[in-house]
């Protein structure tokens, strides 16, 4: 994993786990790594793969049995998904959208846009 600099680390490694939640690769229910092993993986410090778990805790996404270790929360999907759509709408579209307005971009050229949106119906 390559991290960015405008971003804490921990919150680099909870997205990336979120974003294994939402393809498939960590199911509901599923055990997550170790603290330790991930730590090792990642090349980073315990504390820091230990921030990430809190967080995604707090957040709803893992729960924590004691002495057995972290699990993907049973409503992780929705609750990611809601985060994510919340997030994408109040600090990407805006963006998005003013871009669309300033290069006065028409629905054919935005034609492919179109196309992945209805994949969602």
């Amino acid at each position: 994993m390559e991290f960015k600099e405008n971003r804490g680390i921990y919150l680099q490694i909870a997205d990336s786990l979120c974003n294994q939640i939402l393809d498939g690769r960590l199911k509901p229910n599923d055990r997550v790594p170790s603290v330790r092993d991930l730590a090792v993986e990642l090349e980073v410090n315990r504390n820091t793969v230990m921030r990430s778990y809190a967080h995604l805790q707090d957040e709803g996404i893992f729960d924590n049995k004691r002495g057995v270790g972290f699990f993907v929360a049973e409503h992780a999907i929705e609750k990611i998904k809601e985060k994510e759509k919340t997030y994408f709408f109040e600090n990407d579209l805006p963006g998005v959208l003013q871009k669309i307005r300033l290069l006065k971009l028409n629905s054919s050229e935005l034609k492919k846009l179109i196309q992945e949106i209805h994949k969602n119906d």
